[in-house]
This record gives structure tokens, C-alpha cells and sequence, in this order.
């Protein structure tokens, strides 16, 4: 792609059932044959996957020509603990990190630090950098260094009385603490209007936040996916959306419809700026692909459908 072209990554977690571990090679092939930037593998709470985490990251590796992301998390874990799974890391090839607080496991409504362990994201960039300095050295200048790290931004999705989007003044000073902690670049959570995501890139802006900052982006084309995430996240989904998409009268005309929501919000996302688009793929290869195809930034290759 154009050096002046937006990036394109896609996140991958890992599976949860056989039916999943025999699909996901597949899905992996087919998102790779569109040349993206970067995948990233997500990590469970409380480390529950950091086995199978560890494998797909290897598959990705070894079995493409894409870099790898590897999620760490904050939840249930000490900072021993953290630094032997960065060491780790680092042993298998992984030089792109996404650095999380990380949300409590499912059942506990309430987010606890490990007694000896860390309360923010920002303190996990700063282990990151201390091991990457004990593993490579000190780089010299101002050149790129060995580990890329990226961390999270919460546009959210609440809006005034007047449609203008409301920022949580704290999540913008929370993502200018990671950048101070050395982090490279920030990935969106869910939003649904390129008015969210562009309030948010101006208010951190504003509080002295230069790091790039990529939406990440949900395919809009099942409703009952959008819910679970309003539930999971508190991001309220556009109301408008789930009645257009519920009074589709075929699924085929609601896919459409949620794919041409998708499309809206790319192109409204570039048209703030975003230098690239983070694509969440909940493992399914075919709507990242068409919402990709559709906004005229990726061809979808006919053997990889």
C-alpha cells in the first residue's frame, strides 16, 4: 500500500471451543492474504489464556509474513509474574506489545490490583520499557526502538442535549500518562460515530497527547453482537442502528444494511484523520473483509471467501 495510505490491522482473541481452533488457521490465512499492518492477539483476564494466547501469536509468526501484537493485562497479576511473561514474550519473537489495565474476570463486578501488582496501563509501559532496556540496551537518538508499544483510548459515546459528543476529561489524562510512560500509539474502544472518535482525538490533543491514535472499529452487521457489547462495555449502540438493522426484512438485507453503517463510520473516521483502522474480527474473517472491500481500502481476494 501508498506509504500515505491508512493502516489496516485486525484483532484476533483466542479459541474458545475445537470448532474455533479448527477455523481460526483459516480466518488467520484470509486476513493475512489482504496484506494488513499487524494483527493483534487479545489476552484473558487473570492470564486464562496465556497458553493458548502464546500459540496463536506463534502460528501468526511462523505461518505469515504479519507482525503480531500481544495483548498483556494488569488483571491477577504481580509484577514478577508480568515480567516473566514480557520475558517470554520477547523469547518467541514478539516485539509489538498492547498494554492494558484489563478488565475484572467475569463474575467479579469490581476491578482488584494484585496485592503486588499494578493499578494502571501506565505502569505496564513502564515495566515494558524497563525490560526492553535490560534485554536490548538503551537505544541511541531519537531512531525506533526494539519494542513497539501500544495502549488503549475510551472515546466512548454519550452525547450532550445538543448531539455535541461529552470526553471524560479522565480517560484523556489517562492516555497522556501512557504516552509519558513511553507508550508509541493508542487503539480506540468500541465507538459508533465519527464524531465520538474525533472530540476524543481533540480533547487529548488539547491536553498535550501527540500520539497517533487508531479507532478501532466494529462491523456493524449483527445486532445481537452490538447488544452484548453494550452490555459488556456500557457504549450505548445508536438506536437507530439496531432499528434499521432489526426491521431488516431478510438477514441478507440486514447484513447489507449493517455493512453499509460500517462503511459510514470508516469513511467518517479517515475523514477526522485517523491515520488507520483497527478491526475487530471477533474471529470471522467475512465482515472485516467486506467493510474493508466496500470502503475501497482492501480488495477481498475470490479464494479467500
Amino acid at each position: 500500500m501508498p506509504a500515505d495510505s491508512p493502516t489496516i490491522s485486525f484483532e484476533l482473541y483466542p479459541p474458545r471451543t475445537p470448532k474455533g481452533e479448527r477455523e481460526l488457521p483459516g480466518t488467520v490465512a484470509a486476513l493475512a492474504a489482504v496484506d494488513p499492518d499487524f494483527f493483534s492477539v487479545t489476552y484473558g483476564a487473570s492470564g486464562r489464556t496465556r497458553e493458548s494466547s502464546g500459540a496463536l501469536l506463534e502460528h501468526i509468526l511462523t505461518r505469515t509474513d504479519v507482525p503480531a501484537i500481544a495483548h498483556l493485562t494488569c488483571v491477577g497479576a504481580s509484577e514478577g509474574d508480568l515480567d516473566g511473561v514480557v520475558r517470554r514474550l520477547l523469547d518467541i519473537g514478539v516485539r509489538d506489545v498492547l498494554a492494558l489495565r484489563g478488565d475484572p474476570p467475569e463474575g467479579e463486578p469490581d476491578w482488584r490490583p494484585h496485592p503486588q501488582g499494578y493499578t494502571t496501563a501506565s505502569e505496564l509501559v513502564q515495566l515494558l520499557r524497563r525490560v526492553e532496556a535490560q534485554r536490548f540496551g538503551t537505544p541511541d537518538g531519537d531512531g525506533p526502538r526494539p519494542l513497539s508499544i501500544a495502549v488503549a483510548a475510551y472515546p466512548g459515546g454519550t452525547f450532550d442535549a445538543d448531539g455535541v459528543p461529552v470526553v471524560d476529561p479522565t480517560t484523556v489524562q489517562a492516555l497522556l500518562a501512557k504516552q509519558e510512560a513511553g507508550a508509541d500509539y493508542a487503539i480506540t474502544q468500541v465507538f459508533y460515530d465519527p464524531a465520538s472518535y474525533a472530540a476524543f482525538v481533540a480533547a487529548a490533543r488539547a491536553a498535550g497527547v501527540h500520539l497517533p491514535i487508531v479507532p478501532g472499529i466494529i462491523p456493524l452487521t449483527d445486532p445481537r453482537r452490538l447488544r452484548r457489547l453494550e452490555t459488556l462495555t456500557g457504549v450505548p449502540v445508536p438506536p437507530a442502528l439496531l432499528a434499521a438493522l432489526d426491521e431488516a426484512p431478510t438477514p441478507e438485507e440486514r447484513y447489507r444494511r449493517g455493512l453499509t453503517a460500517s462503511v459510514d463510520l470508516v469513511h467518517g473516521v479517515l475523514a477526522a484523520g485517523a491515520p488507520g483502522l483497527h478491526v475487530y474480527t471477533f474471529n470471522t474473517a467475512g465482515p472485516a473483509l467486506d467493510v474493508l472491500a466496500e470502503a475501497g481500502l482492501r480488495p477481498v481476494p475470490a479464494d479467500t471467501r
